[in-house]
């Protein structure tokens, strides 16, 4: 597992892996993926047997003098969502700056793209980030010189300037994406909006509940 991540995060490298211990029984597993973290989101994706709603992975990678951002997602149709971040090849399991900002500029963009093409109407309210994350398969991977981990486990990204990076990457990038492909974010929209219906239905009857 760990070292399909390595070979997920480092596109083109490929690992050889002999297990030797039987003689009589050596196997060897060969990891090598030239898509990358595209091809991450995509064995991601697989392992769910879920329908995609849109055929290809987003992709967008961002450098500049001693950092560098990849991020990859697409949707499915499922009501789970399902990011793994990264920072130096490191699994960060409890986030970071770089899953804010990520998480941050998904729902500006998606929010600002709706109401562009009027499927936001003026007396909706924006969709939540809980709204346009359902049914999400991400990568965000971030590779930097002076990486400092916070938390118990040391497993969660505390550089302040990483959010920033990756929050200006995926604005500029999806924005753009968007324009091209006006069918995915129809699509993804349509997707958050139901869930958004849901989750305030939910909420009613909760409330409906109480007051009973």
């Amino acid at each position: 597992h760990r070292l399909r991540e390595q070979a997920f995060l480092n596109a083109g490298i490929k690992i050889i892996f002999t297990d030797k211990r039987d003689e009589e029984n050596i196997r060897t597993e060969v990891l090598h993926y030239e898509g990358g973290i595209k091809s991450f989101v995509e064995h991601i994706n697989t392992n769910k047997g879920c329908s995609l709603l849109h055929p290809e992975v987003i992709y967008m990678r961002a450098e500049q003098e001693d950092r560098v951002a990849e991020i990859a997602f697409q949707y499915n149709d499922t009501y789970n969502e399902s990011i793994l971040t990264f920072a130096n090849d490191i699994n960060t399991a409890e986030g970071g700056t770089h899953d804010v900002g990520f998480k941050a500029a998904l729902t500006k963009v998606l929010n600002d793209y709706g109401r562009k093409i009027g499927q936001l109407k003026d007396s909706d309210k924006n969709l939540s980030g809980e709204d346009v994350r359902e049914g999400l398969s991400a990568v965000v991977s971030v590779k930097l010189r002076e990486a400092q981990f916070e938390g118990q486990t040391k497993t969660k990204l505390g550089n302040s300037e990483m959010r920033t990076f990756v929050y200006n990457l995926v604005c500029k990038k999806l924005a753009e994406y968007l324009e091209e492909n006006p069918g995915v974010g129809r699509t993804v929209i349509d997707k958050a909006l139901t869930a958004n219906r849901a989750r305030e239905a939910a909420r009613k009857a909760r409330e409906a509940t109480r007051r009973k």
